[in-house]
Order: structure tokens, then C-alpha cells, then sequence
């Protein structure tokens, strides 16, 4: 018995829609920074050198595949070398 009631109420619960989500915009207002916000903005000249690994890091990536593609070139080459003296 306790099967149709759960599958009726199962079925009305699928059959209203869900209450809609509460939605908050996007974008608050607009409010002007402060004096302390714009200070912490600008640049600091003390903290510029900590700022440029961006390219070096790519640089080292570069430099870290083109080893890893001639490592296994040189491997298959090495393996197709060996294949073939066998024969």
C-alpha cells in the first residue's frame, strides 16, 4: 500500500515546477573607490620585480617540450635501429 501513495506523490511533486532561483544582479552599483582603494591599486615599484615570471615560465615550458620531443625522437630512433639490426 505504502507504494502508490509514495508513486502519486512522487508524480505531483514532478509535475509542479520548482520555485524560481533567487536572482541577484550581476553588477552592484556603482560606488567610488576610496583613498586606502586606490592606494592598494596603484603599482608599487618595491613589488614590480616579484610581478615578471609570466615569460620566463613560458620560456622555460618552450625549452621543456622541445627537450621532451628530441628525448623521444631519439628514443624511437633508437628502438627502429635495434628493430632493424635484428632482422
Amino acid at each position: 500500500m505504502a507504494q502508490p501513495a509514495f508513486l502519486s506523490s512522487l508524480r505531483s511533486r514532478l509535475r509542479t515546477p520548482p520555485p524560481p532561483p533567487h536572482v541577484q544582479p550581476r553588477r552592484a552599483y556603482h560606488v567610488e573607490l576610496g583613498a586606502r582603494e586606490k592606494a592598494l591599486l596603484e603599482e608599487d615599484v618595491a613589488l614590480k620585480r616579484f610581478k615578471s615570471f609570466k615569460n620566463n615560465v613560458k620560456q622555460v615550458s618552450k625549452i621543456g617540450n622541445i627537450l621532451t620531443l628530441v628525448v623521444v625522437a631519439a628514443c624511437s630512433y633508437q628502438v627502429a635501429a635495434v628493430a632493424a639490426s635484428t632482422q
